[in-house]
């Protein structure tokens, strides 16, 4: 069953698989409304309701069978509060569409995700990151949300008018209501280099992921030592010297997947840019990681960083050959209730698998396994193994969270099979 009159824009525009092909979305009807009225008329009828962003989630858990809805044909919005510092945005867009537009005014976004193809409410959803030991995730930088509840109202709420509750609201997953705007916090623009440097002992790890404004390091667990660091530092930081933390200097750009083409990838070499074309690993308009991928992380607590690199060992040799690379960040603690970094500053172990599940998800498991001691938190749009009731230990406001969930969706129109596993009411 399907919502009734609502004027909408071409369905075909709504994706119908996820941004790497693996999920194939079993909506029985897809719609692009083309104003927040007509968006409204559609949840209030129908009886189950996703929106979809960009796809970029390697799981089902924005998946239904019921209605989806791309909220792409929404009017695009960035307006920008000179006073209080802030932006608010439509939660369709891209974040590289957002910060292209706030440079041009002077501002900038604190951080970025390895990507900018992402839209900003699925990644604020999902507590989606880039990198830096003082740099929350994206969902840290969100002031206000409007969105659409189950009964069709226009619902806004703020950081300050009721902080806990809006803690829990965040990083929603999708279930609370459909995202139309979010309000970000703002900085002026800054410029950054990037410096890729070769071959890290990872007694030094530590260091480097604290040595620049944002730092990942990549490796491919076939050695003890960490293939790459990607430093993206202010660009009036002194270079890395040439014996930096006893690594070589990359003499051509790199890419984090050995093998794909390097023009997909932001400069690198030191060369000066703004910060939306530096701190992403990849070009706005260019494809990025592989494509045909899996994907799957998780948080730690940022003082085990050694001891949960070191507990993958004994299964390295189940990693590797079906890893494309790893990537190994920082994020900083927030208060956001179902945030992979609720108060506890982060370490953060990404895994970007061959695309065949049968054969990735045994290891997903023991990978798992191996790092329950350190009570790792999934992130929520990857792929991941983890017992619903082990995961609601990791979360203090889990709980809190299944009756936020009862309040705003009653009747379990946005409910999935996947956030029902997690979240059962």
């Amino acid at each position: 069953m399907t919502a009734q009159g609502s004027h909408t824009a071409s369905s075909t525009d709504v994706p119908r698989r996820n941004w790497a092909g693996n999920v194939r979305y079993a909506a029985k009807a897809f719609h692009r409304p083309t104003s927040v009225d007509d968006l409204r008329r559609l949840v209030a009828g129908s009886p189950r309701i996703r929106a979809v962003g960009s796809g970029h989630s390697f799981n089902r858990l924005g998946d239904t069978d019921g209605d989806l809805v791309s909220l792409a044909g929404l009017p695009p919005v960035v307006e920008v509060d000179h006073e209080r510092g802030q932006a608010t945005v439509s939660g369709a867009l891209r974040y590289g569409d957002v910060a292209r537009q706030l440079h041009t005014q002077g501002y900038a976004l604190a951080n970025l995700a390895s990507l900018p193809h992402i839209s900003v409410a699925g990644a604020v959803a999902t507590a989606t990151h880039g990198s830096g030991q003082t740099h929350g995730n994206l969902a840290s930088a969100v002031a206000g949300l409007e969105l659409v509840t189950a009964d069709g109202d226009l619902l806004r709420v703020d950081r300050d008018s009721n902080p806990d509750t809006f803690a829990g609201m965040v990083v929603g997953l999708g279930a609370l209501g459909l995202v139309t705007r979010v309000t970000l916090d703002i900085v002026p623009t800054f410029t950054l280099r990037q410096y890729v440097r070769l071959d890290l002992d990872r007694a030094a790890l530590d260091e480097a992921l604290g040595s620049a404004y944002s730092v990942s390091v990549f490796t491919d667990f076939r050695t003890p030592r960490l293939r790459e660091v990607w430093r993206k530092q202010a660009a009036d930081q002194a270079p890395p010297s040439a014996d930096w933390l006893g690594t070589t200097a990359a003499a051509q750009p790199r890419h984090p997947v050995l093998g794909m083409p390097t023009e997909n990838c932001t400069p690198q070499l030191g060369e000066p840019g703004p910060w939306h074309e530096r701190l992403p690993h990849f070009k706005f308009g260019f494809t990025p990681s592989s494509g045909e991928e899996l994907q799957s992380e998780y948080h730690v607590a940022r003082s085990a960083a050694a001891d949960a690199l070191a507990a993958l060992d004994d299964v390295a040799d189940l990693i590797a050959p079906v890893l494309l690379v790893s990537e190994l960040r920082t994020v900083a603690a927030d208060e956001l209730w179902l945030s992979p970094n609720y108060r506890r500053d982060s370490f953060v172990l990404h895994f970007t698998w061959v695309d065949d599940t049968a054969a990735v998800l045994p290891v997903v498991a023991e990978v798992e396994e191996r790092l329950t001691p350190f009570a790792p938190r999934p992130h929520w749009g990857k792929v991941f193994v983890t017992d619903p009731a082990e995961l609601s230990t990791r979360y203090p406001r889990y709980a809190d969270f299944t009756t936020l969930l009862t309040d705003l969706d009653p009747k379990n129109k946005f409910q999935t099979e996947t956030l029902n596993h997690y979240f059962p009411r």
